[in-house]
């Protein structure tokens, strides 16, 4: 999967000169917390997040009048707001790639632009947990399995191929780090056979199961 695969897209843009009450309005209009910043030949020269114009408003401290105050705002621009070094990625950036930047430069999102540093859209966090959710197949009811197994060649197939054996199919697979040496922690979730049906299988592969649980689509909190 790649950013392409994923991104929201055509980008909103704003330019510069745009007055800084308008690109607010804007974000909280289209429920974006992010504008990439464009010149007028389309080319990226910066990003403007939500925080950087709710940071630009003034302090109910401030001594100034609320006329004074608005004819401030007005006056203020995007492009005294905006952050000019912009981290970007392209668009067959892997989608794992794009995730360890983000959590690494701890951004929420980040323009997807070509060659010619033209923006063609934006990948951020939440397209990167709606990804993760598809992967693992988190809306599929099956049998959720934390496995730990030996870290060699062939484990996961084995383990595919004894699971179709039994008549289930592996809709969604994930795998990160074990605490025990020399293994990986697979997350697996099946569909086809019981939860006690894969804890016998799995038992007699000597691989060891850490969580097994029967479950279906989850409940969406929110539309």
């Amino acid at each position: 999967m790649l950013v392409k695969d994923r991104m929201n897209s055509p980008a909103v843009t704003i330019t510069p000169e745009i007055p800084f009450q308008d690109a607010l309005k804007l974000m909280r209009e289209k429920g974006y917390r992010r504008l990439p910043v464009v010149n007028r030949s389309g080319e990226l020269v910066g990003i403007v997040s939500e925080r950087d114009l709710l940071y630009a408003t003034p302090s109910p401290a401030s001594s100034l009048s609320v006329w004074e105050l608005n004819y401030l705002l007005s006056q203020l621009q995007v492009r005294e707001i905006m952050t000019k070094h912009v981290i970007t990625t392209t668009l067959d950036t892997p989608i794992e790639d794009a995730a360890e930047v983000l959590a690494t430069r701890k951004i929420g999102g980040m323009p997807v632009v070509d060659e010619n540093n033209y923006v063609l859209g934006v990948i951020t966090e939440t397209d990167i947990f709606k990804a993760m959710v598809e992967m693992l197949a988190m809306r599929q009811n099956g049998v959720r399995l934390t496995l730990d197994v030996p870290e060699r060649m062939g484990v996961l197939g084995e383990l595919g191929t004894s699971i179709a054996q039994l008549g289930g199919n592996i809709v969604g697979v994930g795998a990160y780090d074990s605490p025990t040496p020399n293994h990986r922690r697979l997350l697996v979730k099946v569909q086809g056979v019981t939860k006690a049906q894969l804890v016998d299988l799995l038992d007699n592969l000597g691989d060891h199961v850490i969580e097994a649980r029967e479950v279906g689509q989850p409940e969406m909190a929110l539309a």
